[in-house]
């Protein structure tokens, strides 16, 4: 009894501390604008949970008012695919605090052990989860009122599945992403399987014209299986107890809480060895003798002085040591090789986009290419986190700092420009004179502007960039929100520019409207470069203290 409420207190001071942290968060003016773009982010949020919660209220009726229960693993397949996958694709949304930092307290393992839980439990994927989970329930009580006490102990048991899971995977991932050889591998694994999931389309479209035996055995197969894994068990049991058959869905639900018990011991695993003190470091051990390092020469940048070209070099060395970040040079060229093979295939009979405008290949790969560079432009000082102390140490302007980090992001956009001009020119064919001059009039236009936005936002509003965790936030919410805000604004103007051009059948109308907003956005830069280091003196408490955290 008494460590019940020893554990009880424990979990309300930590829940208070949290509540008083969000408190005095309010009380800055980055506070505020979290919590704006927070509430705007939850009320997106909330749109589309009340629409999977319509979707599995009024599709778990129907199932089981037909007496078709087992068709409820149609709803809880894309469920657990949601709850696993949305974490990890979308960690700008999440705002999973670090859980270890509770280990300098005297908590019990069951304590930290549950809070863990609880952390998971407020992730925007198992919020949206859950409420498409209470609209099953719903569904199913409504059509059936006496399932409702089956189909509750059901659907719990398959939520702290996926709950669990979710942690599971996380907490192991972390584990593998403390080193950084591990880390890149993981990097490009999870790149590489990616572009490979966006080819399954392309592929599906072109078997689908042939008569294929062997994909109905396959999916037969795949019937058959699904059925024992966690959503085809839940299903099972729900369908079995409607059916009247008790034993067969009991069976299922002890299957379903034997795999969740499983997992949950892998769990118990990582985080008793982290609870135990376990800190993994990716530091090599002191060789047993000193090898004397030559004396290295800094890179020359003809045009600029010595700090932009050593922060330059930094930001390269950086970047040509991480994987996903070199996978990112082929984004553009892969998305167009998904287009080429797809549906907008320019050679298909068919009306596509490319093939009513085949001259939108380049401007499409250009604007990707600039798409992909947002993580770094609006978290530039992301990555030094602890460094940031020896930029405001340097003899080095801010600004100079500001341009070395400026003028890497413009160097991969070169570069990714160029390989997209080549991969459209073998794809499509070589673009026309007008429309290179107005991609790259465009790209003038638009690279100038994200840098200004961005430079801002990396000191207003700074996040740490942790690459040994996994599932929190890289970026502020403020940031998200700007910068999807940027975004639009710059594809709707390109995209407006370019359609006037069509109209007239004149390309270079829209290089010529780029070259005015060009005239326009690259002073703005300018101005805001010669404010920068009054920004950042200004801002040197918040971007030290944020970026220094532990």
């Amino acid at each position: 009894m008494s460590s019940t409420l020893h554990r009880r207190s424990q979990l309300t001071a930590i829940a208070n501390l949290r509540w008083r942290m969000f408190v005095n968060g309010l009380r800055s003016k980055r506070g505020k604008m979290e919590l704006v773009s927070r509430i705007v982010v939850t009320a997106a949020f909330t749109l589309g949970g009340l629409g999977g919660f319509a979707i599995a209220t009024g599709s778990s009726w129907y199932f089981v008012s037909q007496g078709k229960a087992e068709f409820l693993a149609i709803l809880l397949w894309p469920i657990f695919f949601f709850w696993q996958v949305f974490p990890v694709m979308s960690t700008a949304f999440t705002n999973n605090p670090d859980s270890s930092d509770l280990l300098r307290f005297p908590l019990t393992y069951r304590s930290y052990f549950l809070i863990r839980l609880a952390y998971g439990f407020c992730d925007p994927a198992s919020a949206l989860g859950s409420l498409s989970i209470f609209g099953i329930l719903l569904g199913v009580s409504v059509a059936r009122p006496l399932l409702f006490p089956w189909a509750l102990l059901v659907l719990l048991t398959f939520a702290l599945f996926n709950l669990v899971v979710m942690q599971t995977v996380f907490a192991w991932l972390e584990r593998w992403l403390a080193q950084r050889r591990t880390r890149e591998i993981l990097g490009v694994v999870f790149i590489l399987f990616m572009l490979s999931f966006q080819l399954i389309g392309p592929m599906m479209q072109r078997f689908e014209k042939k008569p294929r035996p062997e994909f109905s055995r396959a999916a037969h197969i795949v019937t058959q299986v699904q059925a024992v894994l966690p959503p085809g068990l839940a299903a099972d049991a729900i369908a079995r107890a409607s059916h009247s058959e008790y034993v067969v869905g009991f069976t299922s639900l002890l299957f379903l809480a034997t795999l969740t018990m499983a997992v949950g011991c892998l769990l118990h695993l990582r985080l008793r060895a982290q609870f135990r003190g376990e800190n993994l470091s990716e530091a090599a051990a002191r060789p047993a003798v000193e090898h004397v390092q030559g004396l290295q020469v800094g890179w020359n940048l003809p045009g600029f002085s010595q700090a932009v070209a050593a922060v330059f070099e930094k930001e390269v060395r950086y970047l040509a040591r991480s994987g996903p970040m070199l996978l990112t040079l082929i984004m553009p060229i892969f998305m167009l090789l998904v287009f080429r093979l797809g549906p907008m295939n320019p050679m298909r009979p068919q009306g596509s986009f490319f093939n009513r405008a085949p001259d939108m290949a380049f401007p499409g790969a250009a604007a990707y290419a600039l798409l992909v560079l947002t993580n770094l432009v609006y978290n530039s000082f992301g990555g030094d986190s602890g460094g940031i102390q020896f930029f405001y140490a340097s003899p080095a302007h801010f600004r100079q700092i500001v341009v070395g980090k400026n003028l890497t992001h413009a160097s991969i956009l070169v570069a990714n420009t160029a390989l997209a001009w080549i991969a459209v020119a073998y794809f499509y064919g070589a673009p026309r004179p007008a429309v290179s001059f107005a991609t790259v009039a465009g790209l003038l236009f638009a690279a100038p502007l994200n840098f200004t936005v961005g430079n801002l936002l990396s000191i207003y509003a700074p996040r740490k960039r942790d690459f040994a965790t996994f599932g929190r936030q890289n970026v502020s919410q403020t940031t998200v929100l700007a910068s999807l805000g940027v975004q639009i604004v710059i594809i709707g103007i390109g995209v407006a520019a370019f359609v006037i051009a069509r109209l007239y059948h004149d390309l270079w109308i829209a290089a010529f409207v780029f070259l005015a907003l060009a005239a326009i956005s690259i002073p703005m830069y300018l101005m805001v470069l010669r404010r920068i280091d009054s920004i950042a003196l200004q801002r040197r408490e918040t971007l030290v203290a944020e970026l220094c955290r532990a």
